[in-house]
């Protein structure tokens, strides 16, 4: 592999496990690897192992282009910003414009499962941003991310606490898979010489409803946790008494009406095709997680 890989977002957690896999996992040379962010300070320990690094601010589409110039394939990696406006949409659409002006030869981006569909509030942000992408004519390959098995930090910590996990999932199923077996997923792709387009559906090995991840969380933990299904309203105030800022909680909760209507429920082999290795089961991830579950 000869190509320059940028990774955006490289100082966040999914760019450094990218960056982790692209030298560890498919020996692309350091050398070979542009580690992009806005704060390029965060990435000193990459720049030390001969990984070039540079800034790239989605706010500032010139710093985009600087950036992707000389690239052959490039992750965008979507951003944080979920503030209940179009920003995070306008971000990626900056940084895709920012690569066909660059001459970017090939454009990853991390999307979600069913977009078109997904009752999520930012789905449109993944949507708008693959067809930004398809729009370029430059080749592509999206990957659709199911949920972090990381993300259930957000609740079950809580309701090892309080024995009550309030859910408005109902029996819908969620197929969760670690971070790490994504970010193998996506420097694989990455660091492939494949130019043709794809669109794959990166998944966990199984899809469990919310009463079957606290039961195995009950299990692995030691701690009995009951769960409690709610309607979506009764979900947000109760997020919003919480003190979970009134704009951020109808997302939360989009998340459970989303599940509940199975759209986080598909299973795939992708991961293990694209990487050779299956990915981690849930119950496997919570042991290897108990005593940081149990300290949060």
């Amino acid at each position: 592999m000869s190509d320059t890989l940028l990774v955006t977002g490289a100082s966040g957690q999914f760019g450094r496990l990218v960056i982790k896999h692209l030298v560890e996992t498919q020996g692309v040379a350091p050398g070979s690897i542009v580690a992009a962010s806005r704060d390029p300070s965060k990435l000193a320990d990459f720049a030390a192992k001969g990984v070039k690094t540079v800034a790239a601010d989605f706010e500032n589409p010139a710093s985009l282009e600087a950036a992707f110039k000389g690239v052959d394939r490039l992750l965008i990696v979507s951003t944080d910003a979920l503030d209940g406006t179009d920003r995070r949409l306008r971000q990626h659409q900056a940084a895709v414009a920012a690569a066909k002006a660059a001459g970017v030869g090939h454009i990853v981006y991390t999307s979600m499962p069913m977009p078109e569909e997904a009752l999520v509030t930012f789905a449109p942000d993944h949507l708008g941003t693959e067809n930004a992408i398809k729009a370029t004519g430059i080749g592509y390959t999206i990957l659709r991310n199911s949920w972090y098995m990381e993300n259930l930090f957000a609740s079950i910590p809580n309701a090892l606490k309080s024995g009550h996990w309030y859910t408005a999932a109902g029996e819908g199923k969620a197929s969760y898979v670690s971070r790490e077996d994504l970010a193998r997923a996506a420097a694989a792709v990455l660091a492939s010489d494949d130019t043709t387009n794809k669109t794959y559906t990166l998944t966990g090995v199984e899809a469990l409803t919310v009463n079957e991840i606290a039961a195995l969380a009950s299990e692995i933990m030691g701690k009995k946790i009951e769960v409690v299904h709610v309607p979506d309203e009764g979900l947000k105030q109760g997020m919003i008494a919480a003190g979970v800022p009134a704009f951020v909680a109808p997302t939360f909760v989009s998340f459970d009406t989303n599940t509940r209507a199975g759209k986080l429920a598909t299973v795939t082999d992708s991961i293990e095709k694209l990487t050779g290795k299956a990915p981690i089961t849930l119950k496997t991830f919570f042991q290897a997680t108990r005593e940081a579950f149990l300290a949060a």
